[in-house]
C-alpha cells in the first residue's frame, strides 16, 4: 500500500513536475522566441537605418563632391579668364614697338627712323625691295635674322606678317668713327663704356643712367649677345638716354682695335685680377668694358684688354651687379 501510494505520489508529482517543467519549458521558448523576435527586429531596424543612413551619406558624399568639382571648375575658369587676360596683356605690351606688314616695314625704313631688330625670310632679304636697305642697315649695327614663315608667324602671333617685321629702337645709334670723333672733340681725355655679353634690359638702362650721370661719352653694344634699345631699356635710362651716343657694332673686338688705334686705353673690369682700380692713375682716353654677371667678359675680349681691374670688396659679397660694377668704376675713373 505505501509503496502503491508512494508510485502514485511519484507519479502525481511527475506529471506535475512533467507539466511544469514543460509550461515552463514553453513559457520560456515563449520567452526566448520572443526576445529573438525582438532582437531581430531590432536588427532589422538597425538594419534599415544603417542602410538609411548610407544612403545618406553616400548622397551628402556625392552633394560634396559635386559641389567641390564645381568649386573647382569655377576657380578653374577664373583662372583660364584672368591667364588670358594676362596673355592679352603680355602680346600687346610686347607688340607696342613692332611693325609688320611688306609695305609698312618698307616706308619705316625708308624714313630713317631706329630700328633695333629686323626679321624676314629668305625671300625677302634677297628681294630687289628690301637686299639693299637691309644691307645698309646690317652694316649699320642692325640685327637682321633670316627665319622661316613658320617661325615669324609664331614671333608674331600668326599676324599677317608678310615675311617681314621689325622692332623699333627708342633711340637712334651713331657709327663707331662718329663716336670717336665726338668723344674726343668734347673731352681731352673722354671715356666710353663698351658692354659685352649683358642680355638683361634693365642692367643695360641702369648702365645708361649711370654712364650719363658721370659725363660718360658714349656706348658701344655688339649687334648680338645683347639687349638693344628697347623700351625697356628707355624706361630704366629714365631719359638718359637721350643725352648719350650709343654705337651698335657688329663685331666688339675689331671696335676694340679701332679704338686703341685712335688712342685709347682699353680697360676691363675683372674680380679675378689684381690691380685695384683704385690704383689706376693712367690719363688718357679710355674704353671701360663691363662683362656680364654670370660669365664676365669674355676670354677673347680680354686678350684686347690692356689693363684687367678690380673693384676693392670688403664684405664677404664676391661679386656685384653689372650696372652697379660699372657706376663704382665711372666714379673712380671720372675723377683721376
Amino acid at each position: 500500500m505505501k509503496k502503491s501510494s508512494n508510485n502514485n505520489y511519484s507519479g502525481k508529482n511527475s506529471k506535475q513536475f512533467n507539466k511544469k517543467s514543460d509550461s515552463s519549458f514553453f513559457s520560456k521558448n515563449s520567452n526566448s522566441s520572443k526576445k529573438n523576435n525582438r532582437f531581430s527586429s531590432n536588427a532589422s531596424r538597425n538594419k534599415s537605418v544603417n542602410n538609411l543612413n548610407g544612403s545618406d551619406r553616400r548622397k551628402s558624399n556625392f552633394s560634396s563632391i559635386k559641389a567641390k568639382n564645381q568649386i573647382t571648375k569655377s576657380d578653374a575658369g577664373i583662372t583660364d579668364k584672368s591667364s588670358e587676360i594676362y596673355l592679352e596683356r603680355k602680346i600687346k605690351r610686347n607688340f607696342d614697338d613692332w611693325i609688320w606688314g611688306k609695305h609698312s616695314v618698307f616706308e619705316t625704313l625708308v624714313s630713317d627712323s631706329a630700328i633695333n631688330r629686323i626679321w624676314c625670310t629668305s625671300e625677302i632679304f634677297s628681294s630687289e625691295k628690301f637686299y639693299i636697305l637691309l644691307k645698309d642697315l646690317k652694316l649699320k649695327g642692325v640685327l637682321i635674322e633670316e627665319v622661316s614663315w613658320n617661325r615669324l608667324s609664331q614671333l608674331t602671333s600668326g599676324a599677317s606678317h608678310q615675311g617681314i617685321a621689325l622692332q623699333l629702337a627708342s633711340s637712334k645709334t651713331i657709327s663707331l668713327e662718329n663716336l670717336i670723333d665726338f668723344s674726343k672733340k668734347s673731352s681731352a681725355n673722354p671715356i666710353i663704356l663698351a658692354l659685352d655679353g649683358i642680355t638683361d634690359p634693365h642692367n643695360i638702362g641702369a648702365i645708361i643712367r649711370s654712364a650719363e650721370a658721370f659725363d660718360c661719352k658714349g656706348i658701344i653694344i655688339p649687334q648680338r649677345r645683347s639687349a638693344g634699345l628697347t623700351g625697356t631699356v628707355a624706361k630704366v635710362a629714365a631719359g638718359a638716354l637721350e643725352h648719350l651716343a650709343v654705337s651698335r657694332v657688329i663685331n666688339l673686338n675689331r671696335a676694340l682695335e679701332e679704338l686703341k688705334r685712335n688712342g685709347f686705353l682699353v680697360i676691363g673690369l675683372s674680380g679675378d685680377c689684381q690691380l685695384s682700380i683704385s690704383e689706376f692713375n693712367e690719363k688718357t682716353p679710355l674704353v671701360v668694358i663691363v662683362g656680364s654677371e654670370n660669365k664676365g667678359i669674355s676670354v677673347l675680349t680680354q686678350k684686347k684688354c690692356d689693363f684687367l681691374l678690380r673693384i676693392p670688396l670688403k664684405g664677404k659679397t664676391s661679386s656685384l651687379n653689372a650696372s652697379v660694377a660699372a657706376a663704382i668704376s665711372l666714379f673712380y675713373l671720372s675723377n683721376k
